[in-house]
């Protein structure tokens, strides 16, 4: 994988906030139609950029 480019980095700062939403939302979000979002994210996973898929609760929570 290149290096993650705007897009990519648009989609791990909505991971960041939030892990575990809903492909479709994360899509809207970072602008683009779900089945490219899904794939960019799917490729940042497998070259180990997006290691687990969760929600993190706060610690004060």
């Amino acid at each position: 994988m290149t290096r993650p480019d705007e897009t990519d980095r648009r989609i791990l700062r909505a991971l960041q906030k939030d892990g575990r939403m809903q492909k479709v939302e994360l899509a809207v979000q970072v602008g683009l139609s779900p089945s490219p979002c899904l794939r960019r994210a799917k490729a940042l996973e497998e070259a180990g950029v997006i290691q687990r898929w969760t929600r993190r609760k706060a610690g004060w929570a």
